[in-house]
């Protein structure tokens, strides 16, 4: 499973940003979010939701070894994570980042719930 992304669709309501957050976290914090959402200015209305591709890139860098894949997704196991940022550096899409509360960085995990609360279409899940 995938998450394709249609930005056109995309109204920025950031309901995705909000359940991610809640889902990982248990907090409605946009800034924990491993989607972004990023306005075009000064095009009104014009909105790019970002988020893990799954390419990998990550995984073939990490040093520690502490990025695994599971499933369809690729995820940051906390117990082997050094947080030395060398995925965050690596990712192609600079969708990869750290917050200071959380002890590893912040990527999607392919829960699906982003997918589950859009109503546009502009996230929806694929084989």
């Amino acid at each position: 499973m995938k998450i394709k992304v249609k930005k056109e669709n995309c109204t920025g309501c950031r309901l995705c940003q909000q359940i991610c957050a809640i889902t990982r976290f248990g907090e409605i914090n946009p800034k924990k979010a491993s989607i972004a959402i990023v306005p075009h200015f000064p095009e009104p209305g014009i909105f790019e939701p970002k988020l893990c591709t799954q390419c990998g890139v990550c995984f073939k860098e990490c040093p520690e070894d502490a990025i695994h894949k599971e499933g369809d997704a690729y995820v940051i196991h906390e117990d082997e994570c050094t947080n030395c940022g060398v995925c965050v550096e690596a990712c192609p899409f600079d969708v990869m980042f750290t917050h200071a509360e959380v002890p590893t960085p912040i990527m999607c995990n392919l829960c699906q719930k982003c997918t589950e609360v859009c109503n546009t279409g502009a996230l929806t899940l694929v084989e």
